[in-house]
């Protein structure tokens, strides 16, 4: 069983209000008002919401700093209480009730934490070394494929010029919300409350798999934006796939620095090595682990050992050419849901990337 949030709250009409919040947030807390006796579970807790009284406290007795600590009360904190709950790492002090909004939410997302697997969630993004490269192709598969492998999974569509990723799924008459409605107003939100209310093509029986495409009009997300969807997909334990734009705009770079793999899709010819050679190198600057992905047919008898030479980067995965793939998708088809090359390289990449094998060279 995961961790409870911990609440540390002197004030009964103050616990009242927050034992509401956290059962409307579905999220299970820990109460003690003894510093002794809360820790044990200091440094697991999710979340610690803390009164003036328990800061002074928690502070005499020595806990450790921690992050994800909040003060809460009905009024302006002391300068004193202040003072404790800074030295004890708290990152903000809230006044209720005009913060019970934003409560409600950090105890959602602690929730979602203390309740994740064991398995860390992943985070891969997909770019294209140069336009119809095949990026966002390959990542629809990679969610359709891991959906369908049971796992839950969230699809980022991070290019606004790209004309919806919903399209590419075949999903542009399933209900939900798209970039453009989305509001997250305190850079937080919980992975159950967003899959609610995203479009969930059905691609699988097996696992859940949650759409945010941008729409058709140029309006795309903020940096905030990407990186409160991703993290919250990642603290959840889900896997996460990021579809970027080549050009380094301030959503794709958010996505960027969360990513554990990038996978630059190349398509096996002189031109596409050139463009991919300048797309990796501002990669480099901005993501961790970059890998390739090579797509066939070579005109010229490039193979994949070429083309990894030639920008100096592993190839996670090769792919031969899918006939099939065109065909489908004007059919209402998801990428990844047929049997064929395309399929067969997502689950190639996905079972690399969960044995920490994908960029090993």
């Amino acid at each position: 069983m995961g961790e409870r949030a911990l609440l540390m709250v002197e004030d009964p009409e103050l616990l009242d209000t927050l034992l509401r919040l956290a059962a409307a947030a579905g999220c299970e807390v820990h109460r003690s008002p003894d510093p002794a006796e809360a820790r044990r579970h200091w440094g697991r807790a999710p979340f610690v919401v803390l009164d003036e009284v328990s800061a002074r406290r928690c502070l005499r007795a020595g806990l450790p700093r921690r992050s994800d600590l909040v003060l809460a009360g009905f009024g302006h904190a002391s300068l004193e209480a202040l003072q404790c709950a800074v030295a004890l790492g708290a990152e903000q002090a809230v006044e209720l009730p005009e913060a019970e909004d934003h409560l409600m939410s950090r105890l959602a997302a602690a929730a979602e934490r203390g309740t994740r697997t064991e398995e860390a969630g992943r985070v891969l993004a997909v770019v294209g070394a140069r336009g119809g490269a095949g990026a966002s192709v390959l990542a629809a598969a990679l969610a359709v494929v891991s959906a369908r492998a049971g796992r839950r999974t969230l699809l980022v569509d991070c290019d606004p010029l790209g004309g919806g990723l919903d399209l590419v799924l075949g999903a542009e008459e399933v209900t939900g919300l798209r970039w453009p409605e989305l509001r997250i107003s305190d850079g937080r939100v919980a992975a159950s409350a967003l899959h609610a209310a995203l479009p969930a093509p059905a691609v699988s029986r097996a696992g859940e798999l949650g759409l945010l495409s941008c729409a058709r009009e140029a309006a795309g997300p903020s940096a905030s934006a990407v990186t409160a969807v991703v993290e919250a997909g990642r603290h959840a334990g889900e896997t996460v796939i990021c579809d970027l734009p080549r050009y380094p705009t301030d959503p794709a770079l958010a996505a960027l620095e969360l990513a554990e793999l990038t996978l630059l899709v190349v398509p096996a010819d002189v031109r596409s090595v050139a463009a991919a050679a300048r797309v990796a190198a501002v990669l480099a600057e901005q993501t961790r682990e970059i890998g390739l992905v090579v797509r066939g047919p070579s005109p010229g008898g490039l193979t994949p050992e070429d083309v990894a030479t030639a920008l100096d980067l592993p190839v996670v995965a090769s792919m031969a050419p899918d006939k099939g793939v065109a065909r489908s998708a004007e059919q209402g088809t998801a990428p990844g849901a047929r049997r064929g090359p395309l399929a067969a390289a997502a689950r190639e990449i996905l079972t690399a990337t969960r044995a920490g094998r994908a960029v090993a060279s």
